[in-house]
């Protein structure tokens, strides 16, 4: 997060504590969000399944630091326990929902899509339900850019078709969406879609590039470079992701009163219903992010040139303009301030 940006918004004593539900509290993204609630005066119960997709270290290791908090209460849990959550749903009271649990990676859904099918659909039915059950205010949730799939037309915007995904992952972002709006049309449950753009930062996960790169780096191994570095993506850094999640978290979705089924607006509704990207709104080529990073480490990456991977996009770059005009937010984190953060980090917490 930049120091000096203009677009933060300090902690307002005129804020409401609210009762949050964050589902992957121990996760990247999630922790951070629960780091800033926390901070903010709100109350988070943290929900985690703590599955071992990648080190649970990494995952036990963040929600060390939130466990003891005040106002922070932590379910080790599986959005997928359809007795679980309705418990849950049930002996406590939120104000709001953040879902960021989910089945993640591109490439895994290629090796095991069943996970995806049990936590990102049946998972989501399982706040779906909870939600509308218990008077949720708003529920907030992660999609992820992947779902523009094949589309070109650059930048992506979420008034744009996506029915083309080109992987099982994108395909249930997608469904979220659909499941979402579903329930904000038929009980009036205020939903908004949030579509991440390639996050990354201090604790990011161990499976994205930026983490593998630097791990293979300093081990002296070669990194497998994809698409032969003609890779473009709107890395996005994660105290952006999560200044833009609590803005929107605050403005709980509307209607849209111009909204027509003769021309259907993919991004809103007649419902209580909004989808917006967060992305950076600057693309970056693999190979400029990889110059970065071997400024950051002093180090030169020794790069194993490959074909794009089944599943993959060539390119994302995100259209911000809704995230501008409804809450007033535009990430604009450097790509050379947050890899140089994340390499800090990294040396830190690895103690090399």
């Amino acid at each position: 997060m930049s120091e000096n940006s203009t677009h933060r918004s300090s902690p307002s004593t005129q804020h409401s504590p609210l009762r949050i539900l964050v589902t992957g509290a121990a996760g990247f993204i999630g922790f951070h969000l629960s780091r800033r609630l926390l901070e903010r005066g709100d109350a988070v119960i943290g929900l985690d399944n703590l599955n071992d997709y990648y080190e649970v270290s990494l995952k036990e290791a963040r929600l060390k630091q939130l466990t003891g908090r005040e106002n922070f209460t932590f379910h080790r849990l599986d959005l997928a326990d359809r007795a679980g959550m309705a418990e849950l749903f049930a002996g406590e009271r939120f104000d709001v929902v953040v879902n960021l649990a989910a089945q993640a990676g591109v490439r895994y859904s290629l090796l095991n899509p069943h996970a995806y099918v049990e936590a990102n659909l049946a998972g989501f039915m399982n706040i779906l339900e909870g939600c509308r059950h218990h008077g949720v205010g708003h529920l907030v949730y992660a999609s992820s850019s992947s779902v523009y799939g094949a589309n070109t037309t650059m930048p992506f915007s979420v008034h744009h078709n996506v029915d083309h995904p080109v992987s099982l992952y994108a395909a249930s972002k997608k469904a979220n969406e659909l499941m979402a709006h579903t329930y904000s049309h038929l009980y009036g449950l205020p939903t908004t879609g949030l579509r991440f753009f390639t996050v990354y930062g201090p604790w990011g996960r161990p499976d994205m590039a930026l983490f593998l790169f630097t791990r293979a780096i300093l081990a002296g191994k070669p990194i497998d470079v994809f698409n032969h570095g003609k890779m473009r993506r709107d890395f996005t850094y994660v105290d952006d992701i999560v200044e833009g999640v609590i803005r929107v978290a605050d403005r709980p979705a509307r209607p849209n009163p111009q909204w027509s089924g003769a021309d259907p607006d993919p991004g809103t509704s007649a419902a209580p219903y909004r989808v917006y990207n967060i992305g950076n709104n600057s693309p970056v080529e693999l190979l400029h992010l990889i110059e970065v990073l071997e400024d950051a480490l002093g180090r030169k990456a020794e790069k194993n040139f490959l074909p794009i991977q089944p599943g993959d996009v060539p390119a994302t770059f995100a259209d911000v303009d809704d995230l501008i005009r409804d809450v007033g937010f535009k990430p604009d984190t450097s790509i050379e301030e947050g890899v140089g953060r994340f390499v800090e980090w990294y040396r830190g917490y690895y103690q090399c």
